[in-house]
């Protein structure tokens, strides 16, 4: 247990130096990535049937849920600033409503078949582990990420 602690810290120490450098956003995506790989192996301790079988959905829903979420859903949003907002046709907007909506239905489905998948490969309990150990990495990152910004 000790050790698994140690190893979760280092990768922490590393994920930081690396997200603190000024590579190109795909590069500090990637990186992060690895990471976040090595964090949910540890916590989740797949065994090698399991991991064959998990990383392939896991990083698939992964790739298209980050596509959905950082392509798309930031076009529409940059397309919302103050004075767009103010000066967008009723029309417009409704279009664009209509968009945003629709791609939040794309990742309530594929939240849906993502969780399907799972199920045929880990048990609940591992389920709701890998969703913990997603959300400790992910608050992790963001506290190390606004320790860098000070």
């Amino acid at each position: 247990m000790r050790i698994k602690n140690i190893a979760a810290l280092l990768l922490f120490l590393v994920t930081f130096s690396f997200y603190a450098q000024n590579d190109k956003d795909d590069e500090k995506r990637e990186k992060i990535k690895a990471f976040k790989v090595s964090f949910l192996t540890t916590e989740l301790e797949l065994t090698p049937a399991e991991a064959e079988k998990f990383w392939p959905i896991y990083n698939a829903y992964d790739d298209k849920q980050f596509e959905l979420r950082h392509e798309k859903m930031k076009t529409y949003l940059r397309k919302l600033t103050d004075e767009t907002v103010n000066s967008i046709s009723e029309k417009e907007a409704a279009a664009l409503l209509s968009q945003i909506e629709s791609t939040d239905k794309e990742l309530y489905v594929l939240r849906e078949k993502y969780m399907t998948n799972l199920k045929k490969v880990l048990s609940a309990k591992k389920i709701l582990k890998l969703k913990k150990s997603e959300d400790d990495f992910n608050r992790k990152l963001l506290k190390q990420y606004k320790a860098g910004k000070n």
